[in-house]
């Protein structure tokens, strides 16, 4: 187990990276930890999260897509910036997300 592992109550999902992790809580925020855990997204609105190599996308309430991490591979360089995504998934030992979106 990692220091800085949460130890509060309240998750709804957990997706794992190669060395981070990424809890959605019951109050629609978004906590991290583990190596790349530093720059998660703030505020509430978040319905889904996922977990790649290095970094970590979200979905927003308006389907709207955040990602954040590493980048040293160009994971999240033209990440979509409009609405309409409704799942989304990444390989945990790759530099790559998918989503779905809507239409």
């Amino acid at each position: 187990q990692r220091d800085d592992a949460p130890t509060c109550a309240g998750f709804v999902a957990i997706a794992c990276g190669s060395c981070h992790n990424v809890g959605l809580r019951n109050d629609r925020t978004v906590l991290t930890w583990g190596h790349q855990g530093d720059d998660a997204p703030t505020g509430t609105g978040f319905v889904a999260i996922a977990c790649g190599y290095y970094h970590s996308v979200a979905i927003r309430d308006d389907g709207t897509v955040v990602a954040w991490g590493d980048g040293s591979y160009y994971q999240y360089v033209g990440a979509p910036t409009d609405a309409g995504f409704v799942a989304i998934a990444c390989c945990t030992h790759s530099a790559y997300s998918v989503g779905l979106r809507n239409d």
